[in-house]
């Protein structure tokens, strides 16, 4: 066990970017296997399909792989290295956890999926059962496979009937994910996509909910890399909110290390199999690095308070809020720089005519970006630009307005980079 761990601001924000996979860029080519790696090490990987940029996944992996086809996701989905549950959201996770999760979801998660398909279950069975045997006898299906009788779909609350009915099946565990197609699910049998789970579970071997209730907390203290108690419970939903009581005998145990982080009024907690990162922290040797757009469903921001905290950004997602009340624009990407959330950006791509159009752009601070952080974003908007096959970044309104100009000139200077950059 460490002796009282010290770590001052900017060493806990290594700890946790180097946890998370973006602490350095990419030091060599994507492959399929470094994707199921980066999804292993996240534990979770969110779903969320609007795409006025790049599909939330797929940018979440591309802020730490660099440049990789979309399709190695969906390979992993199809070729069993990943599935989908609802967790944090609805989530792709490691095919390792396939059991864990379905144990919690049986017994102990409570989520508004899954709420939904315990009420549709008590009072459409015969609909659900009937819809079982339509898969059992012809296979897997789309919700697009049937008819629309009423209705014109969109939110959860507009599906059709078929629709809350898969979903319903597909949060019970009777129905997996098989693939996607044009990113919607393809609905299969869990006994025929995943037929060794359900034999693990018919021999007595499903986990039980309370030890996955106390895996669910390590897992999400090592994705994180350090967290105070009160974050601990977001990573995979659980319940309650945890205290600092609550982690004592896994601190105790040896499981966790409780350490000190400087102007912090909370004790963190950095999961043992961290042990050489936390010491590499505390000497002052995790160099941030790493410059990228993250996607707002990224696990460094997906909760406010902690960004608030680690980072002093203060984030929230305004795609759900009217307009006339958004203060920043309708899909924004935070911007990492080095170790720190350096400001924010709101985009649309034109994919039909090769431009990334960034409407609005706001430094964190009021002063602005130095030159090196202006090459560093320009660099990553350039990258994050040609890996959607868009070949032209346009910058508009920037916040303070001088940003813009230097922005643009450095963007001038990565058109005649080599395509290898």
């Amino acid at each position: 066990m460490l002796t009282n761990p010290f770590l001052t601001l900017a060493q806990a924000r290594a700890l946790h970017l180097g946890a998370q996979g973006l602490l350095e860029h990419p030091s060599s080519r994507a492959t399929a296997n470094a994707l199921h790696q980066c999804i292993a090490r996240m534990q979770l990987l969110q779903i969320d399909t609007i795409h006025v940029v790049a599909r939330s996944p797929y940018l979440v992996l591309f802020s730490r792989l660099g440049d990789y086809p979309n399709h190695w996701l969906e390979a992993a989905l199809s070729g069993g290295q990943v599935f989908e549950t609802w967790a944090h959201e609805a989530c792709f996770a490691p095919a390792d956890d396939l059991l864990l999760h379905r144990a919690y979801n049986r017994s102990l998660r409570q989520h508004w999926g899954l709420n939904h398909a315990k009420k549709t279950y008590a009072h459409q069975s015969r609909h659900l059962n009937k819809l079982l045997a339509h898969i059992a006898d012809v296979g897997p299906v789309k919700s697009s496979d049937f008819e629309r009788t009423e209705g014109q779909g969109g939110a959860w609350w507009a599906w059709k009937d078929e629709k809350r009915w898969l979903e319903a099946l597909f949060a019970s565990g009777e129905l997996m994910v098989a693939r996607r197609e044009n990113f919607h699910r393809v609905y299969e049998l869990t006994r025929r996509v995943a037929p060794h789970a359900l034999t693990q579970e018919a021999a007595g071997q499903s986990p039980d909910p309370a030890m996955v209730h106390r895996q669910f907390i390590e897992k999400s203290v090592i994705a994180l890399g350090i967290a105070q108690a009160r974050w601990v419970n977001d990573y995979f939903r659980i319940k309650p909110r945890l205290k600092d009581a609550d982690l004592q005998p896994l601190v105790e145990a040896g499981t966790l290390h409780r350490v000190v982080v400087d102007g912090w009024d909370a004790p963190a907690y950095v999961h043992h199999s961290h042990q050489t990162l936390l010491k590499k922290a505390m000497r002052g040797v995790l160099q941030a690095q790493h410059t990228a757009v993250l996607s707002p469903f990224d696990p460094v921001v997906w909760d406010r308070e902690r960004a608030l905290t680690l980072f002093d950004f203060d984030y929230r997602l305004e795609c759900y809020t009217p307009e006339a009340k958004r203060v920043h624009g309708y899909f924004v990407l935070p911007i990492l720089c080095r170790g720190e959330l350096i400001g924010r950006l709101d985009s649309k791509a034109h994919r039909g005519d090769g431009v990334l159009e960034v409407k609005r752009l706001y430094s964190q601070g009021p002063k602005g970006w130095n030159a090196e952080q202006v090459l560093d974003v320009a660099l990553a908007l350039w990258r994050f630009a040609r890996w959607q096959g868009l070949t032209e970044v346009t910058i508009g309104v920037t916040q303070p307005a001088r940003m813009a100009a230097t922005l643009r000139r450095a963007l001038g200077q990565m058109q005649i980079l080599p395509s290898s950059v």
